[in-house]
């Protein structure tokens, strides 16, 4: 398990949205400034800008990241990427990705958020570091092991909270695959909502039902502090 345990909350809050809406936009800046800002040459900046449009993210917007994220004009951000380590409750494994432009703010604060856990606990060998591509197919009952091999990717499982009349998948990758397998998924027929790199347990922790809200609790207050892109969690 990666970051299938935001999936099980179906209910988006006008707040969560709006944070969401942030993270997008950040990914694009980060995306534009670790690469060329043309999406056109720029794989993970290109799917970025996708991911946002379908959130409802305006152009304006868009391009105000690009540019703020190219040193153009006087309000130009630098972020840099942040990764933490520690225990959920429970001795559920936890990576943190944050995307910050002061990191003596956000580690404070990653800190404290772990306080019912153990921060800072050295787990990232108990995870695959790999690429992940989230897609849906438009018709129902599609084979994602097929589309698996043919794409050349290295595994998939069902992707959750997929409508009944889609298919979808999520697909994992050796990490100088992703953006290749991401393009072959297109040309099948399937819909790439996300291709990045991430984190894939090994050996996901099962927990009982109450200990899993629990924990699943904590990962969403991590998740919810602004300066956090993603959560990976050992968690069944």
């Amino acid at each position: 398990m990666g970051r299938q345990w935001l999936h099980s909350k179906k209910e988006v809050t006008a707040n969560r949205r709006a944070k969401i809406t942030s993270k997008l936009v950040r990914e694009i800046m980060v995306a534009a400034k670790m690469g060329t800002p043309d999406p056109d040459m720029n794989p993970r900046l290109a799917l970025a800008i996708e991911a946002a449009r379908k959130q409802s993210v305006s152009n304006d917007v868009i391009h105000r990241a690009i540019k703020k994220a190219s040193g153009q004009g006087d309000d130009a951000i630098h972020y840099e990427l942040v990764t933490y380590e520690g225990m959920a409750p429970h001795n559920v494994p936890v990576i943190v990705e944050c995307m910050t432009e002061n990191r003596n703010r956000t580690a404070p604060d990653i800190r404290s958020i772990f306080k019912d856990g153990q921060f800072g606990s050295k787990v990232a060998f108990l995870f695959e570091h790999v690429g992940i591509v989230e897609a849906t197919h438009p018709q129902p009952n599609q084979d994602r092991e097929a589309a698996a091999i043919e794409a050349g990717a290295q595994d998939v499982e069902a992707l959750e909270n997929t409508d009944e009349e889609q298919t979808g998948g999520r697909f994992f990758t050796d990490r100088g695959d992703l953006y290749t397998v991401a393009e072959a998924l297109k040309k099948l027929g399937w819909h790439v909502a996300t291709a990045e790199l991430g984190y894939r347990a090994k050996d996901p922790v099962q927990l009982s039902p109450e200990d899993h809200q629990k924990v699943a609790g904590f990962l969403e207050r991590l998740d919810d502090h602004d300066d956090v892109h993603r959560v990976y969690a050992g968690l069944k």
